[in-house]
């Protein structure tokens, strides 16, 4: 336990003063935190040997849960009234198409199995919001045309889709039945429900009823985590519950707003970091030259291929410019 604690210190530490290096250096920040972590893994400097992926995963999911609320919690109604038809048909639409190209890919070009193909385009299909996320709010990005909260809503929202494919064909591969049908409805249905439901209580509590300025950070850390796991146990999607419970909250008036907005973006950004920081740890680079040319090519494809193929699809009805399906199919 003591071993352990000082290992999140100094991992903690490492990612702060990391930081401050990373804002002068022309890439995204979250990349040096994963390759800080590769450095810490079994076969970097340190050569600690980690694989615990149950840790791993809990972790990120938590992490992700507060970068998945204040994403929501910075996009302002007016901003994503105007693109909120196209966010949700690339969110919809727009990942499947991703996920049925890069698996055909994956099936022709590499030769595995055909569910196993599409299973690896559906994992990657949907775009990273903590990525997305991260970068606009750090660079303070101006984009024309609603392009940011285009970006935003489509991250905030995208999961489900990507989450509903994965275990589709998992199920599939596993020899059970499943019906799509119905997974999606609870996942989007229930996912909406509880994110509306409670963003509208939590606002409502925080409006008109008096509670201390030391207790609203604990307050609305406790309705993103109840909202979360409500809707995980009713079958919703999480993620999209505190995203919208995010958006409802973000967008009510109350006292000391500026104060919960100081406390996530310093929460949130210590969630990124530690992402990226798993992540990193998890690579075993010894293990990459086996991978790396598949992994490239499907990296490849999906960035110039089936990623702007979807968007330019999902997008070219609205009259959206070149620049901004660029800029789109290439973010997240």
């Amino acid at each position: 336990m003591t071993q352990l604690l000082m290992f999140i210190g100094i991992v903690m530490l490492a990612c702060i003063l990391m930081q401050r290096l990373t804002d002068r250096l022309p890439i995204p920040s979250l990349l040096v935190f994963l390759f800080l972590g590769m450095l810490f893994g079994i076969d970097g400097i340190f050569r600690i040997p980690y694989n615990n992926y149950q840790v791993s995963e809990t972790v990120c999911s938590v992490c992700l849960i507060f970068i998945m609320f204040y994403g929501g919690f910075g996009t302002s109604f007016k901003a994503a009234k105007p693109v909120f038809f196209r966010s949700s048909l690339l969110a919809t639409a727009g990942v499947i198409l991703t996920a049925g190209l890069t698996g055909l890919f994956v099936y022709a070009v590499l030769k595995l199995d055909f569910l196993e193909s599409l299973l690896i385009g559906s994992v990657i299909a949907s775009t990273d919001a903590a990525s997305v996320f991260g970068i606009l709010r750090s660079k303070n990005l101006n984009l024309k045309d609603n392009t940011a909260s285009l970006l935003e809503v489509e991250s905030g929202s995208n999961d489900p889709v990507s989450y509903m494919l994965t275990v589709v064909l998992c199920t599939m591969l596993s020899g059970q039945e499943i019906s799509v049908f119905s997974l999606l409805l609870k996942q989007l249905f229930f996912g909406l429900l509880l994110g509306l439901a409670s963003g509208k209580i939590a606002s409502k509590l925080l409006k008109e009823v008096h509670i201390p300025q030391e207790g609203k950070t604990i307050f609305v850390l406790s309705v993103v985590l109840i909202t979360y796991s409500a809707s995980l146990l009713i079958g919703g999607n999480g993620y999209l519950s505190v995203y919208l419970c995010g958006v409802l909250m973000g967008n009510t008036r109350f006292s000391d707003k500026r104060m919960l907005v100081h406390f996530f973006d310093t929460l949130t950004s210590m969630a990124q970091m530690m992402i990226f920081f798993l992540l990193g740890l998890l690579v075993t680079p010894s293990e990459l030259p086996q991978v790396f040319v598949p992994a490239c090519l499907i990296m490849a494809f999906l960035t110039v291929f089936s990623r702007p193929l979807a968007v330019s699809l999902t997008l070219i009805p609205f009259g959206t410019t070149f620049s901004q399906i660029a800029l789109v199919s290439w973010s997240g």
